[in-house]
């Protein structure tokens, strides 16, 4: 791969923008965010949004309000968490779907997620699955647990490739009941990944402190990176996160420095089978 993919995270649906002041919660801020990130190198933006309180939602409104946006004020590939919070009821998370974005994630199994449980039972991941296929939205498959890339394939060899024809997973490491974020964990799951269909790209996410050796590992082993907010508040020991660009800007310099810069948003779209604009 001579290239990076670059994901920015920008908000997630766990923090606070009182513990997190640089948090975009407002349209407006996502909006603003997405623009400096994509100038930065960032080609796709993973979103989920909140409600006037900044709390986590999956309002149908604001959703389609949100895409529209992002792909009125940027060329960035728009991602939509169909996994909200936590909380949040399959009936709605399935709905993020009709908000029509260009990709949206796709997780392949229960974890349990710090002191909660995030629930995708293998009904919803065939519904959501085959959903993205009959309405042209790439998924990405986020993976929690290595045994999840299993259950990808169960997935795959039962219902078909997804639309676009390209197989693309995200490696969430560090969350308090998954995968740890360390390097030995990067390269079994690059092993794994061998017995997807040929052609099959990753991206890794290390949570938290695990954030450098994640990326680290992930370029070296010919992976993608995924940046943001959502996953990070700490750019390092006793030291806050100014900004998602932050965060994007050392991912692109790692990125240079591993002589694989940075995707642009049209290399991106050819690479994930994304259709242009």
């Amino acid at each position: 791969m001579t290239g990076t993919l670059i994901t920015v995270a920008p908000t997630g649906a766990e923090s606070s923008k009182a513990d997190a002041p640089a948090l975009p919660v407002t349209l407006d801020e996502l909006v603003t965010t997405a623009k400096e990130c994509e100038a930065l190198g960032a080609s796709i933006i993973h979103v989920h949004i909140r409600d006037d309180a900044a709390r986590p939602t999956l309002d149908q409104g604001r959703l389609r309000a949100t895409v529209a946006a992002l792909r009125e004020g940027t060329g960035l590939i728009v991602q939509l968490s169909s996994g909200g919070s936590v909380h949040d009821p399959e009936a709605d998370r399935l709905a993020v779907l009709d908000a029509a974005p260009e990709m949206a994630s796709c997780t392949m199994g229960t974890v349990n997620f710090g002191d909660d449980v995030f629930m995708n039972r293998w009904e919803f991941i065939v519904d959501l699955h085959t959903r993205m296929q009959e309405r042209g939205i790439v998924p990405e498959y986020e993976i929690f647990d290595l045994g999840q890339l299993t259950t990808l394939q169960r997935l795959l060899s039962r219902y078909g490739l997804p639309a676009g024809g390209h197989v693309h997973v995200d490696l969430v490491m560090g969350v308090p009941g998954g995968m740890p974020g360390t390097a030995a964990a990067v390269v079994a799951c690059e092993q794994a990944i061998r017995d997807l269909p040929e052609g099959t790209t990753f991206s890794a996410t290390g949570i938290g402190r695990s954030t450098i050796p994640v990326m680290l590992a992930s370029l070296s082993a010919g992976g993608h990176l995924r940046v943001g907010m959502e996953d990070t508040l700490t750019y390092a020991k006793g030291r806050p996160v100014e900004s998602n660009m932050q965060l994007v800007a050392r991912a692109v310099g790692f990125a240079q420095l591993a002589q694989r810069p940075p995707l642009t948003a049209a290399q991106a779209r050819e690479l994930l089978g994304v259709p242009a604009r």
